[in-house]
């Protein structure tokens, strides 16, 4: 399945996934019976593929679930609003960002403030209300000049606002699950950690 992680190549024929759609190796080609898949298999996937697309690691990925599981509500619902409310996710929502993982790197390298503090760590929970902005001194980057130029060509979902003159947006709501586009069973992962 697409899962989109390289940003722009994805939209491409340079994607690779659109090269080569069979498994990888040297039998991948080979066409043989199609063994039906188990409950477990399909658990495995979903998670995994939640996992990638927000690029976690499996510890902080349970972490999360355990902190969803204490929360009253839909388990699934409040995974997927945790693993949205990350500052990495957050930035790649804005579309200060190509892909999460160039999100998580612009962070980590310290180039945004959330309500005028410095924060480097992609996995910070943001909250209501709070206030996301590239820092002064980054503003001056080549990288955020021309971002300011291609602003708006993603659509910006429903929870967050931005303002493009000031490269700053804000957290309106908490994010909801018809929100998050992404093509995730929910369930699925739930069913995995509840073995």
């Amino acid at each position: 399945m697409k899962l989109f992680l390289k940003g722009e190549r994805c939209f491409s024929p340079k994607c690779s996934f659109e090269k080569r759609n069979y498994s990888p190796g040297m039998h991948g080609k080979k066409v043989t019976f199609k063994r039906k898949e188990s409950d477990f298999a399909l658990q495995l996937r979903e998670k995994q593929k939640a996992r990638r697309i927000y690029g976690v690691q499996e510890r902080q990925f349970r972490r999360y679930f355990r902190t969803a599981l204490r929360v009253k509500g839909m388990t699934g619902a409040t995974l997927l609003q945790i693993l949205e409310r990350r500052l990495d996710n957050v930035v790649f929502r804005m579309g200060l960002a190509e892909s999460r993982a160039q999100a998580r790197q612009l962070v980590r390298h310290g180039h945004f403030s959330v309500n005028g503090h410095n924060h480097d760590v992609p996995s910070y929970l943001v909250e209501v209300g709070d206030v996301i902005e590239v820092r002064a001194a980054s503003r001056s980057n080549g990288y955020f000049k021309a971002v300011a130029d291609r602003l708006g060509e993603r659509s910006m979902p429903n929870w967050l606002e931005f303002d493009a003159s000031r490269l700053a947006g804000r957290m309106l709501s908490m994010p909801d699950r018809q929100s998050v586009d992404l093509p995730m069973s929910e369930q699925l992962i739930v069913e995995y950690y509840s073995r």
